[in-house]
C-alpha cells in the first residue's frame, strides 16, 4: 500500500495563492474530490472576531477557491460553511475574518450551519463515545451526505486536545452547538468523528495553514508565530501528525492521532507517511500546551474536583452562565489587552502587510 502524503510548503505574502495551488496539486488533491458532486468547504472559526493563527486566515481561503475554480471544479458546487458555538456567530466571524470578500470576489454562497436541516443520523460504525454523549441519535447536517468535504485548519494547540487540525476541524460541523458536551471525552469523539466522515464523504482533503501559527492556550488565546508554511493531504491523519511533529511533540503520544492510526483511519506514525517539500526532521517549534482559564474551568467541572457539579451547571437550563463567562473573559478581558497587543506585533510582519490588503 502506498504511503500518503503530506506536502510541506515554505511559502511568503508574494507567493501564497500560487504556493498553495503548488501543494494542493503536489498531495493530487484531485484524486480526492471529485468533480462530479458538490464539495464542502470547512471553514475553522474559533473566535468571531479576528485573532491571528486562531481562524482561517483569507489567503488560505482564497487560495484554496482559486485553485478549485481554475481546475475547473464548478462553482455552484463549492459550498463554503461554517457553524456557530455558544461562543461564536458564523455570519459575524466571516466579516471579521474577512471571508466575506471573497465568497462576493468568486460569486460563492456561505452557508451558515445554523441555517441548514438537521437530521438523525445512525451510523454503520461503532463509534466510541457519541452514541453515548446522545442517546437520542447525532444530529448532522442533512447537506453533508454523500458530499466532498475540504478543511481549512491551522498549526496551533488546543487546551482540550493537545493540538488541533484537520480531524478536530471536523467538530466544528458534524455536531450542533451543543458539542461542548464531547469536551469531556475529546479525544473519543475525535477518533468517532474520523469514523463518521469516512461514512458521510467520498472524498476529504486539507489545506493546513502554517504561515502563522498558535503556541499555547489555543484555540483563542494563544501567541501567533509566523513560520511561513502551507501543508495539503488526503490523508487527515497524517497531516495532523505532520502539523504536531513541527509543533514539537510525538504525534503517537497524542491519543486521538494514535488511536485514528490503530483504527486504520489514516497514519500517524510518520515512519509511514511521505512527506514532500521540506524536511521537517529538525524543525521543532517548542510549541507549549496551556489551557485558557476558561478551559480549565471548563476541565474541572467535567473531569476534576468540579465534577460533580457537572448536570447542574454544563447539562441544564443554567448552563447560560458559561459562553457569558466566556465571553465576558476573552471578549471584554484578554482580547483589548492581552491580545490587543499580540495583533499590533503581528500587523508589523509581512502576514500582518497582507492581512490589511484583504
Amino acid at each position: 500500500m502506498d504511503k500518503p502524503k503530506v506536502i510541506v510548503f515554505k511559502t511568503h505574502p508574494s507567493s501564497i495563492l500560487e504556493d498553495i495551488k503548488k501543494v494542493m496539486h503536489l498531495a493530487e488533491y484531485e484524486t480526492f474530490l471529485s468533480k462530479d458532486i458538490e464539495t464542502l468547504i470547512k471553514l475553522n472559526l474559533s473566535w468571531t472576531k479576528y485573532f491571528p493563527s486562531c481562524s482561517t486566515q483569507p489567503w488560505q481561503l482564497e487560495g484554496t477557491l482559486k485553485t478549485l475554480l481554475e481546475d475547473g471544479y464548478r462553482k455552484e458546487w463549492i459550498i463554503p460553511i461554517e457553524n456557530k458555538t455558544v461562543v461564536t456567530h458564523p455570519v459575524k466571524g466571516a466579516k471579521n475574518n474577512k471571508w466575506s470578500p471573497l465568497f462576493e470576489k468568486y460569486a460563492l454562497t456561505y452557508v451558515p450551519l445554523p441555517d441548514v436541516e438537521w437530521v438523525r443520523y445512525r451510523f454503520k460504525s461503532p463509534l466510541f463515545k457519541l452514541n453515548e454523549i446522545f442517546p437520542d441519535g447525532i444530529e448532522i447536517p442533512k447537506m453533508f451526505i454523500g458530499k466532498n468535504i475540504l478543511h481549512l485548519p491551522t498549526i496551533k494547540t488546543h487546551g482540550h486536545s493537545i493540538t488541533t487540525g484537520a480531524i478536530k476541524n471536523s467538530f466544528g460541523g458534524l455536531l450542533k452547538v451543543v458539542r461542548h458536551y464531547a469536551h469531556k471525552y475529546m479525544h473519543e469523539v475525535l477518533v468517532d468523528l474520523m469514523l463518521m466522515q469516512k461514512e458521510l464523504h467520498p472524498g476529504i482533503f486539507s489545506v493546513m495553514d502554517g504561515t502563522v501559527c498558535g503556541d499555547g492556550a489555543g484555540p483563542r488565546t494563544m501567541k501567533p508565530k509566523v513560520k511561513n508554511l502551507i501543508l495539503a493531504s488526503g490523508d487527515s491523519v497524517a497531516i495532523d501528525a505532520v502539523s504536531a511533529k513541527l509543533m514539537g511533540f510525538e504525534p503517537m503520544e497524542i491519543p486521538y492521532i494514535r488511536m485514528c492510526h490503530e483504527q486504520g483511519l489514516g497514519k500517524g506514525d510518520l515512519r509511514e507517511v511521505e512527506i514532500i517539500g521540506e524536511d521537517i526532521s529538525e524543525i521543532n517549534f517548542d510549541f507549549k500546551v496551556k489551557r485558557s482559564f476558561v478551559i480549565w474551568g471548563d476541565q474541572m467541572l467535567r473531569r476534576g474536583f468540579l465534577r460533580f457539579l457537572e448536570k447542574i451547571l454544563l447539562h441544564s437550563p443554567l448552563v447560560v452562565w458559561a459562553p457569558f463567562a466566556s465571553n465576558v473573559y476573552h471578549d471584554l478581558f484578554w482580547y483589548p489587552t492581552v491580545g490587543r497587543k499580540r495583533i499590533n506585533e503581528f500587523n508589523k510582519t509581512p502576514w500582518g502587510e497582507l492581512w490589511d490588503q484583504y
